[in-house]
């Protein structure tokens, strides 16, 4: 009887565990048609500061190749970077902490996230962030800095030792400056102290609105 039972067990798991797989897997290319579907119809009505298309896909992408899931945004505007960060934590099981001074573009940026279908993913934060986001438990591995661009090195200062080794810092509308030289470009002071740490690994892509990418190699 008791060789029944295991026998029966054994073939429901059999059985359960690939449609449950299934299931899984079907629920993910919905969200995935539901999210591509999102960002095509809104292409080019994105405004408020937003980041160009490249830029979050690129956020995106490092999310992905590196499994991270414990984000943080620092600017959430009216949520188009959020949306492609948070694509990719929907992946990796993770969770976004958001921030937004303004109540116009919070209160625009959950409407997009639910028809994005990305709410559950999603933790949008209504405040000044320069009170917020020092206050903030962490540990972060990903964190994306979008807000007022002279207070920058605070957000790094007090988001730096909360991020976990191994974890990326990105900055938006950071140049390097023409030919690749130190100095003369967007917000080059914060970019030179960027460069300065010695604990981070810091490169700079160019290809949509200037993001610093900083990987952090040490405590």
């Amino acid at each position: 009887m008791k060789f029944l039972a295991i026998l029966i067990f054994s073939a429901l798991i059999f059985i359960i565990f690939p449609l449950f797989g299934s299931f899984i897997e079907s629920d993910e290319q919905d969200l995935d048609a539901r999210v591509k579907k999102f960002l095509d119809s809104n292409r080019w009505g994105w405004r408020d500061m937003n980041v160009p298309e490249v830029d979050g896909q690129t956020l995106h992408d490092i999310i992905l190749k590196n499994k991270y899931t414990r984000a943080l945004e620092i600017g959430t505007s009216t949520g188009h970077s959020s949306i492609w960060i948070a694509w990719a934590l929907s992946k990796t099981g993770g969770k976004l902490i958001t921030v937004e001074i303004d109540e116009r573009r919070h209160q625009q940026a959950l409407e997009n996230f639910k028809e994005a279908g990305l709410s559950e993913f999603i933790d949008a934060r209504l405040g000044d962030a320069h009170e917020i986001v020092p206050a903030l438990e962490g540990p972060f591995d990903f964190v994306f800095s979008d807000a007022d661009k002279n207070w920058y090195k605070n957000y790094l200062d007090a988001v730096l030792p909360k991020l976990l080794v191994g974890g990326c810092y990105t900055t938006h509308n950071v140049y390097m400056g023409r030919g690749g030289r130190r100095g003369r470009g967007r917000n080059s002071d914060y970019l030179d102290y960027l460069l300065s740490l010695p604990n981070l690994e810091t490169t700079v892509d160019e290809r949509g609105s200037g993001l610093a990418i900083s990987y952090k190699r040490s405590e």
